[in-house]
């Protein structure tokens, strides 16, 4: 008996919750006036609207930046065809056994070609070399990975260029990696200079010594 008012009960709840899920009914029920339902129609339709109009904005915003930025994984890659060029010339330059002999002119020459061809078809393609040399260190530009002791600079000045950095039109293609300038330690400083008075003052002591045996 129990089991089958159980079974009336839980009948009678899913028909209580059809009814809720029929909008049509829900409609009837809120037994609204014609002016008030106009206008709830009309924040629908408004809502829809504003969701096709945002929909529509983020496609175009796609579109676009497919179109500008479509090549940034390739852009990067030749960046890496550059390093290695460079890295090439550097290492034939280091030959001992090529050193100062024409086909090391010949071959470096060729590869300053390669390079420059490569950076131009890059500045067509709006990627173009970050400054960095005296510049101040900027986080979104720049990488720093070494400081330099320079009194003549501004602490926090690019002094070293370590690896170009280049950006694609407004977006960072790669920060440039770089050394920056900071003030000499006056403790470092006052010893070198005290280590040097000392290295004069034993050179000054040696010839005399020497000048006194001549004579």
């Amino acid at each position: 008996m129990e089991k089958e008012e159980n079974q009336n009960s839980h009948s009678d709840s899913k028909e209580e919750i059809k009814e809720n899920k029929d909008p049509k009914k829900n409609f009837k029920n809120k037994d609204l006036k014609p002016e008030d339902k106009i206008k709830e129609l009309e924040d629908k339709l408004a809502r829809a609207y504003a969701e096709i109009e945002n929909q529509r904005r983020r496609f175009e915003k796609e579109k676009d930046d497919a179109f500008d930025y479509g090549g940034f994984s390739l852009a990067r890659e030749t960046l890496n065809l550059i390093d290695n060029l460079e890295r090439s010339k550097l290492a034939l330059e280091n030959d001992e056994n090529l050193k100062n002999s024409e086909t090391l002119k010949k071959t470096v020459d060729h590869l300053n070609v390669i390079q420059k061809d490569m950076i131009s078809i890059l500045k067509k393609n709006n990627i173009e070399e970050i400054k960095s040399i005296d510049q101040k260190l900027d986080p979104n530009l720049h990488q720093a990975m070494m400081e330099v002791e320079d009194d003549n600079k501004e602490p926090g000045t690019v002094v070293q260029e370590i690896q170009k950095g280049f950006m694609m039109k407004d977006r960072l293609l790669r920060p440039s990696l770089v050394a920056v300038s900071k003030k000499t330690n006056k403790e470092d400083k006052n010893l070198k200079q005290d280590q040097k008075s000392e290295e004069n003052q034993s050179k000054s002591n040696e010839n005399k010594f020497f000048n006194e045996l001549v004579d």
